[in-house]
């Protein structure tokens, strides 16, 4: 069978319709990490936290964002930290995918409904070998992780001891799912610091930033790479992926020097090199990751403006990454291309995309938009709080980036539980979430013939 299936077979096969179980998924595990965070042994204090302190931390690690209201080393115990890195690791692969990954290593008999869903969890094209490719992903995951981890290793023994190990292994799981979480308050520097003191260690923060790239470039991309030696050829999808990740990385890196290379609050006291490690590093981070070498409060107004517009575009689609998407950027911008053109068909490296893709991507592009603008707006009528930082805080949540100017630990309630909305619909995506909610009609609409109307737009 090929992935041609419509929806409506595929509920009747699985009873919900394969988005409604993913977002359950999420929900599930979310409440699952708030109920374990609310007991008295996930604090090291032993008072247990506040309802919306461990579901607003609950979300943001099953989320992969890395907003906090509690710096997570001086706050969380080390059972909550390993509930944090629990729920990230989960959050990142999804419950399907490691339920499904469990179920092939003890030699289950997969159910055509747990292949769908399996599909459905990585976002694939179609559920043929999909078990094979489960196992492939989480086997890789880990061992991608396992090596970041030492790597990591090499650089925390030698600073914290025996737990530099366990600060690799954090560390690495939280880069390469994009969460952004740090327990590098652990140096004794002061809370919410992350990694502003590694700008002059290039084996961290390249590390990081590879484990991020990897992480943000989706399970579709490794298998078509991994394939090349025999197929010769790349997937559009790829392709497209690729060129769009390099474009923003380099884009970004050099807007990134040129905004701040003077500015003495973030990299003006920094040698070139430490310039150049921290403008990478900085375009890199919100592609959804979360982690700082600058303090981003200091940042110019236009290197916050940048920040917000990186954070929204995000990774790509089957990774751990948020935000729209850089495969809906870039059809949105060769559409525009084709336009400019004279095309009626959006053309891309040469080959045509069709009008669903094209629309699709409009519709994310647009709800996306409209979400992040309508939190904003209420959150600057609770919040005395200048508009671009508060832009930027809803941004970050949408696109499970965690960046923040250092607004998330003193928000009103009602702010951080929006930011936690935010944060789930980013995770599922708002298009995702919509279709899991929506009621449709029997009637298919495309039995349904409408007259054409004229509408002057430009």
């Amino acid at each position: 069978m090929r992935n041609s299936m419509n929806e409506s077979h595929k509920k009747r096969l699985i009873g919900l319709k394969p988005t409604s179980v993913i977002v359950l998924s999420f929900f599930f595990l979310i409440a699952a990490g708030t109920l374990l965070l609310c007991l008295p042994a996930a604090s090291r204090d032993g008072t247990g936290a506040g309802f919306v302190e461990a579901l607003f931390t609950a979300t943001s690690a099953t989320c992969v964002t890395g907003l906090v209201v509690v710096d997570t080393y001086l706050h969380w115990s080390l059972f909550g930290q390993i509930v944090i890195l629990s729920l990230i690791q989960a959050g990142g692969l999804g419950i399907i995918t490691l339920t499904t990954f469990f179920s092939a290593l003890l030699g289950r008999r997969m159910r055509l409904r747990n292949m769908i869903l399996a599909q459905e969890s990585i976002n694939y094209f179609t559920f043929e070998g999909i078990m094979k490719l489960v196992k492939t992903v989480v086997l890789v995951t880990l061992s991608i992780e396992a090596a970041g981890a030492l790597i990591l290793s090499t650089r925390f023994v030698p600073q914290y001891g025996l737990e530099g190990f366990y600060l690799g292994v954090f560390h690495a799981i939280s880069a390469f799912c994009n969460a952004g979480f740090d327990l590098m308050s652990i140096s004794g520097a002061g809370k919410f610091i992350s990694l502003t003191q590694y700008n002059n260690d290039p084996v961290v923060l390249y590390t990081i930033a590879l484990l991020i790239i990897i992480g943000g470039l989706g399970f579709i991309v490794w298998k078509d790479l991994f394939d090349y030696r025999k197929t010769r050829s790349l997937m559009l999808h790829t392709k497209l992926v690729l060129t769009i990740t390099a474009f923003l990385i380099l884009f970004g890196a050099i807007l990134f020097f040129v905004f701040e290379s003077g500015n003495p609050a973030t990299m003006g006291g920094l040698d070139t090199a430490g310039k150049i490690n921290a403008s990478i590093f900085q375009s890199v981070t919100p592609r959804t990751a979360g982690y700082n070498t600058v303090d981003i409060n200091k940042l110019h107004e236009t290197s916050k403006f940048l920040t917000v517009l990186l954070m929204f575009i995000g990774a790509a689609p089957g990774s751990t990454a948020g935000g729209i998407k850089v495969t809906t950027f870039g059809i949105l911008l060769f559409a525009v291309i084709s336009q400019i053109r004279g095309s009626d068909e959006t053309i891309v490296f040469k080959s045509r995309v069709s009008f669903q893709t094209v629309s699709k991507a409009l519709a994310i592009l647009g709800l996306s938009a409209f979400l992040v603008v309508v939190v904003s707006i209420i959150m600057l009528m609770i919040e005395s709080k200048p508009m671009l930082s508060i832009l930027l805080e809803a941004t970050s949540a949408f696109g499970t980036v965690g960046l923040t100017t250092g607004l998330t630990p003193g928000l009103h309630t009602v702010s951080k539980l929006l930011l936690i909305l935010m944060m789930f619909l980013g995770r599922v995506g708002p298009v995702s979430f919509a279709l899991a909610l929506a009621i449709r009609s029997h009637k298919s609409s495309s039995d349904i013939i409408y007259p054409e109307g004229r509408v002057i737009v430009g």
